[in-house]
Formats: C-alpha cells, structure tokens, sequence
C-alpha cells in the first residue's frame, strides 16, 4: 500500500451510498480536499455527481470524479448485486483501492455491498474466514471495540477467535491501548458459563497469546471492563441496536422530565450534549471492515458530511499505521495456534 504519512492520503469517495446521496458525500470529499486531508476521487453517477460538483469552489483542489452506473441497494442481496450491477458506485470505488489508484474507499451505502465489494477485489486477510464489523458503540466506553455487530450471524469458535486478533491489533494501532484486555461477551463472568460455541472459543483465546481475560456480561459494557469485546453478529447486533434504543429513549424520558423545569434552550442544548456523548460510532465516522486485504470504511446512511470528513481520517490512520498489514502479521502467528 502506498505510503501517505508525507504525502495526500488517497480516498475514494462513494457518492451513491447514503441517505443524502451524492450531496452529502460530495460535500464531504470537498471539505476533506480543501482541509488538505485527502486527495479525493469520488465515484458516482455522472450527470447526478457534476450538477453537485458545481456547487462548490474547487479550482486546483485534488479531486477527481470517477463515473460509475448505480448502486447496490440496502435491500439487496449483495452477491447477487455484484454480479448484476458491475459498475455500481462501491465497486467502480473499490477497485480503486485494488488497484492502488486509492489508499482506501469510504460508503456511507449499504453494509452488504460494500463488505461483499471489499471482499471480492480486495480478498481477506490468510485465516480469516469472514470479515466483520465492529468498533465504539456504547458512550460510556468510547475507546471499547466490539466485533462483529452484525456481518455473522453463525460463527464458528476459529472465527471468533480471529475477530480478536483483528480488533486486538485495531484497539492497540488506532485507540492507542498498549495490551487491550480482550473480553468474551457471554451470560455469565465464570468460567465455563455459556453456551458450546462461547465455551470452545474460549478455550481457543486461552492458548491464543492474547490478553483475554475470560468472559464478560453485558453489563460489563458499560464499564470498559474489556478493551475488545468478542461475539457472533447475531449477539453484537442485537447489543447494537438495543444500545441505540436506549439512548434515545432515555433522551425522551429526560426531555420529558425536565420540559417545563429549565429553560428551553438549556434544554436543547443538554439534549445535544447527550446525544454527542452517546452517539460515539457518528463521532468516528464509522469503522473499517474488518479482516480484508484493505482500507474499506463503513459508515452510517444518515452521515453528515462532517461525519464522512472524519471517515476520510480514519482511513488515514488505517493507512499510516499500515493496519492492514500490522493484522496481517498477527493473524498468522495467532491462528496458528489453532489445531487444523
């Protein structure tokens, strides 16, 4: 991968993906040009990218527009949509990436697709058998990674345990956590609590040479017990989501309890206040996938350009602390511990 730590980090930019699409993401790219972060390509549909393209100043600017035809939809089979949409936006965006036109490609597009994109021209990493997703969700923690949130619903014991390697190494490379303690989420703190799948896995962490602490509980999260938090995406999904949920009720509860007490824009300021120290995976940006050969970031539909501008530094952190090769190297040495 090319270096950037004295040079323009080059991202490609999927302007298709996103609730907002293209203007957000168009926006974003040019605010990540002129901040002098990037180097942008931005991947989209022609007539759609230039009328959002001028509106905006960008003169001598870096940036690029790639054509591409369409987009892989939320509600589409990703496998499928590869095949028949070759041209699509994260495809034409990832390619880039594959070959070394771009250092990463950011989508705020479907999950699906632009797994299934990273993993057919970017491969996965040798031992691990899927890619995930993972990082902060819970704003009590903010520097607690959890994978996978959602991308396996059935994992096997081997996979769990690769997960681990992979968000061991992103929580010492990127959060900065020397020797992460690495957490198995589970229904219970003792040893040999869960079921068979989190019982061998944990037998695989224990020979594995990382700092695994054993298994954690749910209400483990809060705290930070664990730097890296393990579980299948059928678990990390329904934690995701559950999470979400709270804090936006509870914001209503709140809101509720005190209109009336304190003055409005009191009010709506605390209530902007909780939503930036909750909403923790928007404050990044969003998060790599994990396990391929490559920097593919994936971000939230909703996104704000500002959201977007701080993806486009997150990959430049994935690409100068050479992440992807950094996992590598771990996962060889981790997996190898396994019995074939």
């Amino acid at each position: 991968m090319p270096e950037t730590q004295n040079q323009l980090l080059k991202v490609a930019i999927d302007a298709m993906g996103g609730d907002k699409a293209p203007s957000v993401p168009v926006e974003a790219a040019v605010q990540a040009a002129k901040s002098g972060l990037a180097e942008v390509f931005i991947v989209g549909d022609s007539d759609l990218v230039q009328k959002e393209l001028a509106k905006h100043e960008i003169g001598d600017l870096p940036v690029h527009f790639v054509p591409s035809e369409g987009k892989i939809e939320d509600n589409e089979p990703p496998a499928l949509a590869l095949r028949q949409k070759p041209t699509a936006s994260i495809l034409v965006a990832t390619n880039l990436v594959k070959n070394k036109t771009a250092d990463a490609v950011i989508s705020m597009g479907s999950t699906g697709g632009t797994m299934a994109a990273a993993v057919v021209l970017l491969g996965t990493i040798k031992g691990i058998e899927r890619p995930a997703i993972g990082g902060p969700i819970v704003g009590s923690a903010p520097n607690q990674t959890i994978l996978d949130l959602g991308s396996n619903l059935d994992c096997k014991p081997s996979q769990l345990l690769g997960f681990g390697v992979l968000g061991s190494v992103f929580s010492k490379l990127l959060v900065g956590v020397k020797n992460p303690k690495l957490g198995l989420l589970s229904v219970g703190s003792e040893e040999g609590k869960g079921n068979v799948q989190s019982k061998e896995a944990s037998m695989l962490f224990k020979k594995s040479g990382l700092n695994f602490i054993g298994n954690i509980e749910g209400n483990d999260l809060v705290t930070g017990k664990a730097d890296v938090v393990i579980c299948d995406g059928f678990v990390g999904n329904v934690v995701l989501k559950l999470v979400e949920g709270l804090g936006k009720g509870f914001a209503t509860q709140l809101s509720e309890l005190l209109k009336g007490k304190i003055p409005d824009d009191h009010l709506n300021s605390l209530m902007a206040d909780l939503h930036k120290k909750n909403n923790v995976v928007d404050a990044g940006g969003g998060g790599p996938v994990f396990g391929v050969n490559g920097v593919s970031i994936i971000g939230h539909g909703n996104a704000s350009a500002g959201t977007i501008e701080r993806a486009v530094g997150l990959a430049k952190m994935c690409v100068d602390t050479h992440l992807i090769e950094e996992m590598n190297k771990e996962v060889s040495m981790v997996m190898s511990t396994v019995d074939d």
